[in-house]
């Protein structure tokens, strides 16, 4: 128990900016087991988003409640994700090689493509997020109903994004990523674990909605489209790949919901 502890305390410190325990450190042996409650942070930062999303709505308008949680989240995961999208944008917009592709992902500076597609997803993320208020699996209990959608976005996009990890090779053939230490090896606890924490919320609303799990499809449907463009052009995946891969299959979770939502 104090191992698994230890290996979910290394997640959270990799993933977000939540502070842990002082003897946690970036053991190449816990970051590689740590892949396993990457969906389980999504619970987390699902949840800090419902609580600034739901105190704000008590003072000020749902939209403007909306982007105190985005805002929320982005300082609990210190735009971790929302950076790899941006790098994803400029290398893969920039570049025509390999090597140029990762060359402009590895600069820290954001380009053109970099800045307009950050526009366009947090657009996309608010106005999904906005009508996905709309909806209301649990009878008699929106806001369970809300916070788990929530939830479920944040740990299905992050499910979505380890598996690349499970499925392709790491392009890289340095330590220059961010994501190289979880990138060597894995075990079949990674993998239950990941899928575990990734599908429990959803697996609870489905109680109450069978059809629910149909946004499982276009999710990973997306996330396999990605995962090949990604093999295609580079051999493999990056950090930033991960991080672009659960920004956009967040959003397609919420506009999943949505659409399904219409014929429920």
């Amino acid at each position: 128990m104090k191992k698994q502890l230890h290996i979910f305390f290394t997640a959270l410190m990799f993933y977000t900016r939540i502070p842990c325990p002082k003897d946690i450190d970036h053991n190449p042996d816990y970051l590689n087991k740590a892949s396993r409650y990457f969906p389980l942070i999504g619970w987390i930062v699902g949840i800090i988003f419902f609580l600034a999303f739901y105190i704000s709505s008590q003072l000020f308008s749902n939209e403007t409640a909306i982007v105190f949680g985005i805002m929320a989240t982005i300082l609990t995961t210190g735009a971790f994700h929302e950076d790899g999208f941006a790098d994803v944008c400029d290398g893969f917009g920039g570049g025509w090689t390999k090597e140029k592709i990762l060359l402009i992902m590895k600069d820290s500076a954001i380009g053109a493509y970099g800045a307009i597609g950050l526009v366009v997803l947090f657009l996309l993320k608010f106005t999904s997020l906005n009508e996905l208020l709309q909806v209301s699996i649990i009878p008699n209990h929106y806001l369970l109903s809300l916070a788990l959608l929530f939830i479920s976005g944040h740990s299905v996009s992050r499910l979505a994004a380890i598996s690349i990890v499970f499925t392709h090779q790491y392009s890289r053939e340095d330590a220059s990523s961010k994501s190289k230490p979880i990138a060597q090896n894995f075990g079949w606890q990674e993998v239950v674990g990941a899928l575990f924490f990734g599908l429990l919320p959803l697996l609870v609303l489905a109680f109450f909605q069978s059809q629910l799990l149909i946004v499982l499809l276009p999710v990973f449907i997306i996330r396999y489209f990605l995962a090949r463009y990604f093999q295609k052009w580079i051999d493999g995946y990056t950090g930033d790949c991960l991080g672009a891969t659960q920004q956009i299959c967040e959003i397609i979770f919420y506009l999943s919901v949505i659409a399904l939502w219409k014929f429920i």
